[in-house]
């Protein structure tokens, strides 16, 4: 059964918020788009170290990471075509949750053993009035979530297949990230591992 749980302020988690049929479906969903826009490996801007994480995007504007920096575009990067449309269950979960003009981005983070992503701010976008939206699928991980300051008091949560985390208002520009994944606590990823699919709005509405 579906359990909505208030972690902080503006933090919310719905456990098993997809069924496994539905995780199923929605994986389905996301490799045939894969075949579309590829993983590819990002680098961080002026290092140009790589990330740990495979991504691609779904919608109408992708966000990329490069040599240069942060950025939505509206084509891969590698492919130059512009991305796959995303999945209906992902457009009708920001539509019933997220109370904001519908998501213009989804960005599809794989994490394989090893991988994570340290603590962040999602604040490329303009419509900071529209909330975060994250799904996981496969592999649990550790999710951590703070404030506003990258050296305050945070808090681990473990996400597991099917949940969903929104976060939004006063934790909008929280500090988050992935310490671990549980690796093999899941076969529901060919090969192994997580996938995690970020909705954002990205753009200003009238």
């Amino acid at each position: 059964m579906m359990t909505r749980v208030a972690i902080a302020p503006g933090v919310i988690l719905w456990r098993e918020r997809f069924s496994k049929t539905e995780q199923q479906t929605l994986l389905n969903d996301v490799l045939a788009r894969i075949k579309q826009a590829p993983f590819y490996r990002p680098v961080m801007p002026g290092s140009g170290k790589s990330f740990s994480v495979e991504e691609s995007n779904f919608g109408p504007l992708g966000w990329i990471s490069d040599k240069t920096g942060y950025r939505y575009q509206a084509t891969h990067p590698v492919t130059g075509a512009a991305w796959p449309e995303m999945p209906a269950l992902l457009i009708d979960l920001w539509r019933e949750i997220a109370d904001a003009p519908d998501a213009q981005c989804c960005l599809v983070n794989l994490y394989r053993q090893g991988a994570r992503m340290g603590l962040h701010q999602d604040k490329d976008e303009k419509a900071l009035s529209a909330p975060v939206v994250s799904v996981s699928l496969g592999d649990e991980a550790l999710f951590r979530i703070g404030g506003e300051t990258r050296r305050g008091p945070t808090r681990g949560v473990e996400l597991a297949s099917g949940d969903v985390v929104m976060f939004g208002g006063a934790a909008r520009l929280a500090y988050h990230g992935i310490d671990r994944i549980k690796q093999g606590s899941s076969s529901l990823v060919p090969g192994g591992g997580r996938i995690n699919l970020t909705l954002r709005r990205v753009t200003q509405t009238d």
